[in-house]
């Protein structure tokens, strides 16, 4: 009885995380790698989407305030006044037609048709610019919805492997299944802990990323009505 008892305490001691995988099935380690490296992909887009996301929303509040409180210089739509954040780019954009016209618009037709183009070009810049700030959103949704089905695989193969031990063992005791079983619930748990943050922080991005668009619109609009105004006293001029 003793011994059983030793023998007891020596396997409790040998079922360890490190023991377990180390012992694993060949393919719910590969499953069990798959969902760390996803996990540490998501952190790092994460962790770059954060900052950036912040400094392109702050970047493009302070132009807009320096350009609307005269800040930034007249409204001449000069090139080069901005292009280090979106609002900028999206201005210089309008800019660059006002510049082609050579800030002379002889008749009403030719001012129509200088504020459609500065239009559409500056519809241009904003989706240039949304585009650019959804980078790597992509990589978040694909992590958050593939990962719980990557886990689960896992999962089904651990279980699948416990039926196989008591299959060959003829022993339904928890030691011929505990090992198998408990594959399958960390491939569930490592699929969850990569897919949960990977959804939480994709919605985030994808509304700030909305905000964004929704802020650029609104100053493209603004920006356009001045354009209209100025070409419209040019043509009066």
């Amino acid at each position: 009885m003793e011994n059983d008892a030793l023998g007891t305490i020596d396997r409790s001691a040998e079922f360890s995380l490190i023991s377990l995988l180390g012992e694993a099935d060949i393919v719910v380690k590969i499953v069990l790698l798959i969902l760390l490296i996803s996990s540490v992909w998501s952190w790092v887009v994460i962790g770059e989407k954060w900052f950036s996301l912040g400094a392109l929303k702050k970047a493009s509040r302070d132009f807009e305030e320096a350009f609307w409180s005269g800040r930034a210089g007249e409204f001449d739509l000069r090139p080069g006044q901005g292009g280090k954040d979106p609002a900028s780019r999206v201005f210089v954009s309008a800019s660059r037609e006002w510049q082609d016209a050579g800030k002379s618009v002889p008749t009403p037709s030719e001012a129509a048709a200088l504020v459609s183009r500065a239009e559409r070009s500056m519809r241009a810049a904003v989706d240039r610019e949304v585009s650019r700030a959804s980078n790597g959103l992509s990589i978040l949704a694909s992590i958050g919805s593939a990962s719980p089905f990557i886990g689960l695989f896992g999962t089904v193969w651990g279980i699948m492997n416990a039926f196989l031990n008591i299959a060959e063992a003829q022993d339904t005791s928890l030691g011929t299944v505990a090992g198998p079983i408990a594959e399958a619930l960390f491939a569930t748990g490592l699929g969850l802990v990569a897919a949960i943050p990977a959804v939480i922080f994709y919605n985030k991005f994808t509304s700030d990323v909305t905000k964004l668009a929704d802020q650029l619109d609104t100053f493209s609009q603004d920006v356009l009505v001045r354009l209209s105004r100025r070409a419209s006293d040019a043509t009066r001029d």
